[in-house]
């Protein structure tokens, strides 16, 4: 199958069927991805509050109805519970599953916050002849807790997570002017070829995703990433939470032309 041009629903739909079951990178080129983050009615204004204050990890591209798993402005016909190809479930801050489906542990008091995914700005960058490692690599892009600390809101409070590019010198500018066009998908890099500086000690050891390779005379180019609620998450300890697992995203209707200023 053709999953990078292949209409965003028809993937959904095999994910629906649980026949794609892995990461998302490099489906339907053209077409936005969006992070997950499901929480209890209580905690939503805390936690909508904590995305506004925190706009470069956590760009809200729509908030579900209460108890609704139905989204109704970036996908048609898209179950939120269903159409994701690998979830995660925290309980007190603990990851205590995945799951391909969460429809059995959907409540009427859920509300699901989608977030922009810098996988949606990646067709932009390859259309520019801009490098994507790990797309080339067949590989999740890896992604790093760093010592960012986010603006707290409410109960919810904690580190950036981001995810990393390595481009080559010559491509570092371009790859700036393309991302910082799409503000809502994470915008402009946090940090170019000093990981130390934002607390990563090793770039070949990723915390969420896979290592990829970083050539001679490439330089790591970090963004902010919309896998930051779930370090949110493990810190703030709700007692109950659900996120997309890391790189496994919802393909939206959106194109990322769509997204730009």
């Amino acid at each position: 199958m053709d999953l990078a041009h292949m209409a965003p629903y028809e993937v959904r739909k095999l994910i629906r069927d649980k026949k794609i079951t892995g990461q998302t990178s490099g489906m339907c080129l053209g077409f936005a991805q969006a992070n997950l983050a499901i929480l209890p009615k209580e905690l939503a204004y805390d936690f909508l509050l904590f995305t506004q204050r925190n706009p470069k990890p956590c760009p809200i591209l729509e908030v579900s109805d209460v108890g609704d798993p139905y989204l109704k402005k970036i996908a048609k016909d898209c179950n939120i519970a269903t159409d994701i190809p690998k979830y995660r479930i925290y309980e007190k801050g603990v990851l205590t599953g995945e799951y391909n489906s969460v429809e059995r542990f959907w409540r009427d008091d859920l509300v699901a916050f989608l977030i922009g995914c810098s996988f949606s700005f990646e067709s932009e960058l390859l259309d520019s002849g801009i490098t994507v490692r790990h797309i080339e690599e067949h590989k999740n892009v890896p992604m790093y807790l760093t010592n960012i600390d986010c603006e707290p809101a409410g109960v919810f409070s904690g580190k950036m997570v981001v995810s990393m590019r390595p481009l080559p010198r010559d491509q570092i500018v371009k790859a700036v002017n393309i991302t910082s066009s799409m503000p809502r998908v994470h915008g402009t890099p946090i940090q170019i070829g000093h990981p130390e500086q934002i607390g990563i000690k090793d770039i070949n050891k990723p915390d969420f995703g896979d290592a990829v390779t970083v050539k001679p005379g490439e330089t790591p180019v970090f963004w902010a990433c919309g896998v930051t609620p779930q370090s949110i998450m493990m810190n703030s300890k709700p007692d109950f939470c659900i996120t997309h697992a890391p790189g496994h995203m919802l393909i939206t209707d959106i194109k990322n032309t769509d997204l730009k200023f």
